[in-house]
């Protein structure tokens, strides 16, 4: 005897005029729905991959990274910076990570948002005028 044989499904389902409708005779056991499960999964495989396509793709770890190359080495970068200690009436510092003069921005935040459409700038610090 098959995995499904047709005389299984014979007695399992009664098709309608020309096939068109599919009738159960009767409720299926617990046993009947284990051997379909197989059957089932195989469907439901078939169905994710068929969309699969439709969905839109994730993006992958190394895109997602925002600072590809300051102080690789250190865990967590963080810079300090003494607001009294500001020598300018204003100052401008990096916050996209391309800056070749990081922490302090060059501008680079430009060309990074025209490649990716992001709209990052700079932090900018003011003195007070008093």
């Amino acid at each position: 005897m098959g995995f499904l044989s047709e005389s299984w499904l014979v007695n399992k389902v009664a098709l309608g005029r020309a096939g068109s409708v599919v009738k159960f005779s009767h409720s299926f056991t617990v046993a009947e729905w284990l051997r379909l499960l197989p059957f089932l999964g195989v469907l439901a495989l078939l169905g994710y991959l068929a969309v699969r396509p439709f969905f839109p793709k994730k993006k992958q770890q190394k895109d997602s990274l925002i600072n590809l190359k300051i102080q690789k080495e250190n865990p967590k970068v963080v810079n300090e910076i003494n607001i009294e200690d500001l020598c300018l009436t204003k100052a401008a510092y990096c916050r996209c990570w391309r800056s070749k003069t990081f922490p302090a921005c060059d501008g680079s935040h430009n060309k990074h948002n025209e490649l990716t459409g992001d709209n990052v700038g700079p932090l900018i610090l003011k003195k007070k005028e008093v």
